[in-house]
């Protein structure tokens, strides 16, 4: 089968056709041979023929974008086996078959129906086959064959990144690299020239140029000014097929701006300027402003100011404003037409950021000349001193003169002036003014005491123009008089023991003065001298603001005397003196052998014989518990409500055990505490509580005389007697204990209830001989004496 195609009519294509066809045919292209196979045949041996080329196929062209009223023709397939009888069919199946390309079945002629476009598919893969008409059977193995787009130059060149926006430094150099364009062909880069472009520049000459194969665009001229021209717009255009006549073309616009560089020195407009200023403005303000212009921009136009010399230097300083670039000329000092009237100031402007590339082009500096013209204001009046101090004792009358203050027009025509005081608080009303001379007088009587120090404020205006005022601060401090006496700093609480020993300090007192150091500060403690002398305490100055209370005696008894009160005299160093009397309250107490004190109240007298405090609270508790287990056994004596007797074969024994810790409550059911009374307290014998007696005891009481003087020894034989003879004893056994303490003391009763209330001459040193439980009964009576005292 052979194929052929028009497509090589051309001339152009006739060499290319060619050697496609030539190529494919040995490369691409595939020899299938059926017709003349043999068969094998079931016993005999393959017969292998050299096969005869009949089916070849290669790949066909179809040119795009086709115009024409008739359908492109594309090629030709051709069998070995069609005789041109028609008996053959060609069948096209694949992309596009059927629909872009249609072919004769009977000869085999293929065609485009449709115009294609080569940038929106390349090439067609399609199947060809030859067939039998009549059997249907296949003539020529199914063979794969291309259809390609052939490329025409329908697209043009297309900056896809456009318009561009670039900046460049100005003053560089010639050739320096601004920016890389780049435009794109979608025909075929690989056909012709239709994808080859070339660039060149339609404006922005002679100020750039562009490489026409890389599409860098290039500074072309030598020291571009930024402040001549800033914004170039250039126009660069792409071409294909190399630039030649026909070829289709695109172009871009690319903007670019130079960035500027400090190539620019700033300068003064003018030379001198004149500046006016009143005396009037205040220290700190602003009075001028002043400019350099620099054609840089941004951080090449920064500056700085500076006053290099002249008169004024010191009076005024400058400042640079960053945002509008001008230099801020401020007071330092006040200005004083009467004593200058102009200053002359040399000021420089200079740039911060300089580049070194450019220093030929400087200096980058620029001086001028300011002259400052000082204008006459009429002032207010000007006091002598910026405030005042003046001082007034206190309790001073009403109207007395306290200082003055002056103040005068600094102005030349030195007006008169007036003063008056500025009623803004209450202490300014405590006070008046002279408006002629500015003597300050007291309004009110002051008490240094109450409040020691006022501020005022004082104001003066011109006569002729009241509305200029000036104001000064005085400061009036109240000078102390000795006008409060002194006293007691506070409510003393004055103990004496009652061994205290004489001369023994028992208190340091000191005072107080509510006038200051100078009238109050040196206090003089005495007693009273109208009353007679003290025979139990004494006083004792100690020249250093304090007094010390001394005992004058040995003893001091709380059952005679248990409060003192001591009238004690102060007098300050004030002029004149001033002094008070302030009674001390001394309480009388008993105390430690340390000194501790240890009760001031009269019902600790108890506790004279030596006993503590401790002991005190135990004998305390003792009498508690007792009286406790007293009651709990009366109550249980009165609900108890059996029998003590059963039957005559209940004998018990009842032993009554007493000790520190107390017996149980049914084992003092027996006892009797009328046993334990004293016998000189006794009272008559009651009848047991357990029984009713039926016979009368042999003794119930003895006469009174008997009593006293009865022995206690005979009086337990003469119980125990009784218990044992007693009818109306249980019948079961009792035992009565009774502690005999032996025969009494013969020093009789030491109780101090019965002796008289005034000391006595009689000798007690025999105390000291009754060993340590006596010694303090030997210390409050006896000449022994303790071992420390308070």
């Amino acid at each position: 089968m052979r194929i052929t195609s028009t497509s090589c009519i051309c001339p152009v294509l006739v060499c290319l056709c060619f050697v496609q066809r030539c190529y494919g045919a040995a490369h691409h292209g595939s020899i299938k041979v059926t017709r003349n196979q043999t068969k094998h045949i079931e016993g005999e041996t393959e017969v292998h023929h050299r096969p005869k080329r009949g089916w070849v196929w290669n790949q066909f062209f179809v040119l795009e974008e086709h115009m024409g009223p008739d359908p492109q023709y594309v090629g030709k397939l051709h069998s070995n086996s069609d005789k041109g009888d028609g008996s053959v069919k060609y069948i096209l199946t694949g992309e596009g078959a059927g629909t872009i390309f249609i072919i004769d079945d009977t000869t085999g002629d293929i065609h485009s129906t449709k115009s294609l476009d080569r940038e929106q598919k390349t090439h067609y893969v399609l199947h060809a086959q030859a067939i039998d008409r009549r059997t249907n059977k296949p003539l020529e193995p199914e063979s794969e064959f291309i259809i390609k787009v052939q490329d025409i130059n329908d697209n043009a060149p297309k900056f896809t990144d456009g318009p561009y926006i670039v900046t460049v430094p100005e003053m560089s150099e010639m050739g320096t690299s601004v920016l890389q364009v780049t435009a794109t062909d979608a025909d075929d880069p690989t056909y012709g020239n239709s994808a080859r472009v070339v660039y060149s520049i339609l404006q922005g000459q002679p100020y750039f140029s562009v490489d026409p194969k890389t599409g860098v665009i290039r500074t072309a001229l030598h020291n571009m000014d930024r402040e001549a021209r800033e914004h170039y717009s250039v126009v660069i255009q792409a071409k294909d097929m190399a630039g030649q006549v026909g070829g289709l073309s695109g172009s871009t616009t690319v903007n670019i701006t130079l960035t500027d560089v400090n190539d620019n020195p700033p300068r003064f407009p003018q030379k001198h300027y004149q500046l006016y200023v009143p005396e009037s403005a205040q220290v700190g303000s602003a009075v001028g402003k002043i400019k350099a212009n620099d054609a840089d921009t941004g951080s090449n136009a920064d500056m700085k100011y500076t006053i290099i010399n002249g008169d004024g230097s010191g009076v005024f300083s400058i400042s640079t404003d960053k945002e509008t670039r001008e230099g801020i000329l401020s007071l330092k000092k006040p200005l004083n037409y009467e004593k200058k009237k102009s200053y002359t100031l040399n000021i420089e402007g200079a740039n911060t950021h300089l580049d070194f590339r450019f220093s030929h082009l400087g200096p980058f500096k620029d001086v001028t000349m300011l002259k400052v013209i000082v204008g006459d204001v009429d002032e207010p009046p000007l006091f002598t001193m910026p405030s005042y101090v003046m001082e007034v004792y206190e309790n001073a009358k009403i109207g007395t003169p306290v200082g003055t203050v002056t103040a005068h027009d600094p102005d030349a025509a030195n007006s008169l002036v007036r003063y008056f005081i500025d009623h803004n608080t209450e202490e300014d009303r405590y006070f008046t003014i002279d408006a002629s001379t500015g003597t300050i007088k007291t309004a009110k009587i002051f008490d240094r005491e109450e409040t020691p120090w006022y501020n005022i404020t004082v104001a003066a205006s011109e006569i002729d123009n009241p509305g200029l005022v000036s104001h000064v601060p005085v400061g009036v401090r109240i000078l102390d008089v000795n006008d409060n006496p002194p006293e007691l700093a506070r409510d003393y609480d004055v103990i004496v023991c009652e061994n205290t020993k004489p001369g023994q300090v028992i208190q340091t007192i000191t005072a107080t003065d509510k006038d200051n150091s100078a009238n109050g500060a040196r206090f003089h403690f005495s007693l009273d001298e109208g009353l007679s002398l003290n025979p139990n305490f004494t006083l004792r100055n100690n020249e250093d603001n304090t007094a010390s209370i001394l005992t004058r005696r040995r003893r001091y008894s709380r059952s005679t005397q248990d409060i003192y009160y001591l009238p004690v005299l102060i007098s300050d160093g004030g002029v004149p003196p001033l002094s008070s009397s302030s009674t001390l309250t001394i309480r009388v107490c008993a105390c430690e052998r340390d000194g501790r004190v240890r009760t001031c109240h009269a019902e600790a007298f108890l506790s004279s014989a030596g006993l503590s405090t401790g002991a005190l609270i135990a004998i305390l508790l003792c009498i508690v518990i007792l009286l406790a287990i007293v009651v709990l056994f009366i109550t249980l004596r009165r609900s108890k409500k059996e029998p003590l007797i059963i039957s005559e074969e209940d004998v018990r024994e009842n032993v009554v055990t007493y000790d520190d810790e107390g017996g149980g409550e049914e084992d003092t059911e027996a006892f009797d505490i009328t046993a334990l009374r004293n016998p000189s307290a006794a009272e008559e014998l009651k009848y047991r509580r357990d029984v009713r007696p039926e016979v009368k005891p042999l003794s119930r009481h003895h006469p009174s005389s008997s009593l006293d003087s009865i022995d206690v020894q005979e009086f337990i034989k003469q119980r125990l007697a009784e218990a044992d003879l007693d009818p109306s004893v249980p019948p079961y056994d009792s035992l009565q204990t009774y502690a005999y303490e032996g025969h009494r003391s013969e020093a009789g009763s030491i109780s101090s209830l019965d002796s008289a209330t005034t000391h006595s001459d009689q000798d007690y040193n025999y105390l000291g001989d009754w060993g340590p439980e006596f010694k303090k009964l030997a210390e409050l009576y006896g000449e022994v004496e303790p071992e420390r005292t308070t």
